[in-house]
């Protein structure tokens, strides 16, 4: 589904903790990292699709985040054409999106990467909140820039009892089981460097 300009409708999505550390997902067998995005399907609204594409991509539902804010309007940009299929260039240019700025209110054990057949994701990390700037990749980086910007007014102060934590990417888990709250995470992390 594409606008008249050939501009296709879509939501970003911005996680951030108790920090204001932002969730950064790295995409899978690839060494690019991004924040959770996705189409709005015919008939959905921009909060519908939202929750959709956020249980879809990290795993959450709606009683694990909390929104904050949104955007007032369409963000867009466009996409060079070396990324876009031969048989749909010159008719789609882009994406406008809608972004949300989300509280994480569950626990870091509650991402599951493995929602469905064909995970977006294959590793995860917390990151200062304007640390993607420098490391996403060139086409995306206006949209994330004022994106985070119109967002930022929306954050409250960090926590202050709240442990710093290390800066590590956590991996896809094997199968995804309802854990009772006071029982261990079995999720396994990996060094960068792996």
């Amino acid at each position: 589904m594409l606008d008249r300009e050939g501009f296709r409708p879509n939501v970003g999505i911005i996680l951030i903790n108790t920090r204001n550390e932002v969730w950064w997902g790295k995409r899978v067998r690839e060494h690019s990292w991004q924040f959770p995005q996705g189409g709005i399907k015919f008939g959905e609204t921009p909060e519908q699709a939202m929750y959709r594409e956020l249980e879809e991509e990290v795993g959450l539902r709606a009683e694990h985040v909390k929104i904050i804010g949104r955007t007032r309007d369409w963000l867009r940009y466009e996409v060079p054409d070396h990324f876009i299929k031969r048989e749909i260039r010159g008719h789609y240019k882009g994406q406008k999106q809608i972004w949300f700025l989300l509280r994480m209110v569950g626990r870091d054990c509650d991402v599951n990467l493995r929602m469905t057949e064909h995970p977006e994701f294959d590793a995860w990390r917390w990151h200062d909140y304007w640390v993607p700037l420098d490391v996403v990749i060139e086409f995306k980086r206006d949209v994330y820039q004022r994106a985070l910007q119109e967002l930022s007014r929306f954050l409250s102060r960090p926590t202050q009892h709240v442990p710093p934590q290390h800066n590590t990417a956590r991996y896809l888990r094997q199968t995804h089981t309802s854990r009772k709250p006071d029982e261990p995470s079995t999720e396994k992390t990996k060094p960068d460097n792996e």
